[in-house]
């Protein structure tokens, strides 16, 4: 039996990604049968469920031409469809990159964008939100012979001019062309991809539980593509770089791992960062022991950590040519000698939890903050029955003025929580001018308008000294105004929590405090960002001309990235100050109800409609309900626990919060 350790770990995830959605939409079903919820709580109970029915696992694959990628892919995925599906043969085969996905919204399909899309600005993550540009090649799923010939189209290459390979910004000389597996022709012409990018959407069983596979061509893709780099494989969950045994550690394979792998990281660590050392059957020699062999295989895997610099552990000698026919075959002995299932384990060992630990703790973040909210809720109803249980027992035997007393009490009690609640209708004026000054920090035009002066300055720099002055001018600025930013939200959440404390007191509410938000995390995003950018730099060496284009190109790429940062920083600000008064909303809400009750039952008693045995009995009932909700929420909150908590021990909802 082959062991199929990436797909039983998919399968799993995917499980327990389905437990977990489940569990949280049981506990807010029974928020909203309890009358916990609003608006805004059910909005944040939606989105967790939604991150988890759409979370995606990025694995990319780079090398340069002929070290066995495309094979690799299809030992690792594709193995049990009974023939290779990406195409691979000698030389260059995948000619431009290629994202392998599944989206059942939409009929599974190749989308190919051409590659004279190069002269226009408009950057690869544009062209994927409207799609009239890319063409289109319709898959049978049933039918892979079908799916195999349409995949020829990743093969494709064309002949254009030199002028030509200029204006698309090609970085095209005879020595790279060599290194590439294209050819310039003796009348000058050069041989090209025909495509720029390409999306294959098909219904692979693990593409549908969300892998997602980012094929790269090599260095002249990477290199002529900025995006590539400081978009998808720098958001990956895990790189696989593969090197050929045969040939070691080239000069353009130490160029790719060093430019557009490992350089510009924010941390050193080459976590998620795997080295595949590919056709070791290259070594095997019937002549040799095995041991001779192993000793061979051992000597290439020290090299190549040391060039590298990245831990023997963490490098993987293998063969995709051997470890596809030993799938194929069902040839089991050749399959464990290829070394392909020591991966598939790495990558469903290491890989995958490492992603499950991330949507733990953004769940069990988002939950907790619930849970605080939900528990003072509960907390507030158990004391304003327990205050109305009380107020009712001093009734016993009294007389009709001292009824008359409690009643003014309580409306006293009433009106003075709605003359607060008229004196925080100016707290709100204050609010709305702080939270008006933060979106401003954060306005997107803005951001467009410091973008159009920037590529106006950019269009009149003549040296790549002034190109490289223009960017990090435009970096400075967007850096102070993140800080702006983050400093104002300190703001607002020192003038909320001032509220929540004030009301708290004066009227015996829960001691909560308002939801907490930071910028800290666009903040980095954008230092990452600025690194890559200045790694990129220092590495250009071409003629200025080229430099020119591809820093504009690069330019092009790194506002795309600053314009989804401040896109996504303005739409959790928006949810942020839409919610940071829920949770006091909600008790003033309950503490209001129940005053009502209470000046209705001492009303009652008053008129002498109701007996104060009655009445304590039945606020006794309604104290039991109370008790119950809250051993329901525990149970509930539990369930959501256990499943985080599956094979992890990175926490626990906290005890407070339980």
């Amino acid at each position: 039996m082959i062991d199929k350790f990436i797909e039983k770990g998919f399968d799993e995830y995917s499980e327990w990604r389905k437990r977990l959605q489940s569990s949280i939409t049981d506990y807010g079903t029974w928020l909203t049968e309890q009358k916990f919820n609003d608006v805004h709580l059910d909005q944040r109970i939606e989105a967790i469920a939604t991150t988890l029915s759409d979370d995606k696992l990025y694995v990319a694959f780079v090398a340069e031409f002929s070290r066995g990628k495309s094979e690799l892919i299809n030992a690792l995925f594709f193995g049990d469809m009974g023939q290779r599906m990406v195409p691979s043969s000698a030389g260059r085969t995948t000619m431009c990159p290629t994202e392998l996905y599944f989206d059942p919204g939409h009929e599974p399909a190749i989308q190919l964008l051409p590659i004279e899309t190069r002269m226009q600005s408009t950057t690869i993550a544009e062209y994927k939100e409207n799609l009239e540009e890319w063409e289109t090649i319709y898959l049978q799923p049933e039918d892979p012979e079908q799916i195999q010939a349409s995949l020829q189209q990743l093969t494709k290459v064309k002949l254009v001019s030199r002028d030509m390979v200029e204006n698309l910004a090609l970085h095209v000389s005879a020595d790279q062309a060599h290194e590439d597996g294209m050819q310039i022709r003796e009348d000058g012409s050069v041989e090209i991809p025909r495509w720029r990018h390409a999306l294959v959407n098909y219904p692979h069983p693990m593409l549908e539980q969300g892998l997602v596979i980012l094929d790269t061509p090599g260095l002249n893709a990477l290199g002529s593509e900025p995006e590539l780099t400081l978009n998808m494989l720098s958001s990956a969950h895990a790189v696989l770089f593969i090197l050929a045994a045969d040939a070691g550690v080239t000069k353009s394979d130490l160029i790719l791992w060093r430019d557009h792998i490992n350089g510009g990281q924010a941390t050193s660590s080459n976590a998620g960062r795997f080295v595949v050392l590919n056709k070791v059957d290259v070594l095997w020699d019937e002549l040799k022991d095995p041991q001779q062999v192993e000793r061979e295989i051992q000597r290439q895997i020290r090299g190549t950590s040391e060039t590298l610099s990245v831990p023997e552990n963490q490098i993987f000698p293998l063969s995709a040519q051997k470890g596809l026919l030993g799938k194929i075959k069902k040839d089991f002995k050749l399959l464990d000698n290829s070394g392909v299932i020591k991966l598939e384990n790495a990558i469903a060992n290491l890989i995958i939890p490492a992603k499950r630990e991330i949507v733990s703790a953004n769940v069990r973040g988002e939950l907790e903050d619930i849970v605080k909210m939900t528990r003072a809720m509960n907390d507030q109803r158990i004391h304003d029955v327990h205050e109305h249980i009380s107020e009712l027992q001093k009734l016993n035997g009294k007389n009709t003025e001292v009824i008359e007393d409690m009643m003014q009490k309580v409306r006293s009690d009433k009106e003075h929580l709605e003359k607060n609640l008229q004196r925080f209708q100016a707290t709100r004026s204050i609010f709305s001018q702080q939270t008006n000054k933060l979106y401003g920090y954060l306005s997107m035009k803005s951001l467009d308008r410091l973008i159009a002066e920037t590529k106006k300055d950019m269009a009149i720099s003549l040296t790549t000294g002034g190109l490289r002055n223009t960017m990090m001018k435009f970096f400075k600025e967007i850096t102070e105004t993140m800080d702006n930013a983050s400093k104002q939200t300190v703001e607002i959440q020192e003038l909320m929590e001032g509220v929540y404390k004030k009301f708290q007191e004066e009227h015996g509410l829960a001691n909560i405090k308002p939801r907490r938000f930071s910028i800290n995390k666009y903040q980095r995003e954008i230092k990452r960002l600025i690194e890559r950018h200045e790694h990129f730099l220092r590495g250009l060496s071409m003629v200025m001309t080229e430099q020119m284009v591809l820093g504009r190109r690069f330019y092009d790429s790194a506002v795309s990235s600053v314009r989804r940062v401040f896109q996504r920083a303005n739409r959790d600000t928006d949810d942020w100050l839409k919610t940071i008064m829920s949770p006091m909303e909600s008790q003033v809400r309950e503490h209001q109800v129940q005053l009502r009750r209470r000046l209705e039952s001492i009303k009652r008693i008053h008129k002498a409609s109701d007996t104060l045995e009655d009445r304590l009995a039945e606020l006794e009932h309604v104290e039991d309900g109370i008790k119950r909700q809250r051993v329901n929420m525990g149970e509930l909150v539990t369930q959501v626990e256990e499943v985080l908590n599956e094979d992890d021990q990175s926490g626990e909802i906290s005890e407070q919060s339980a």
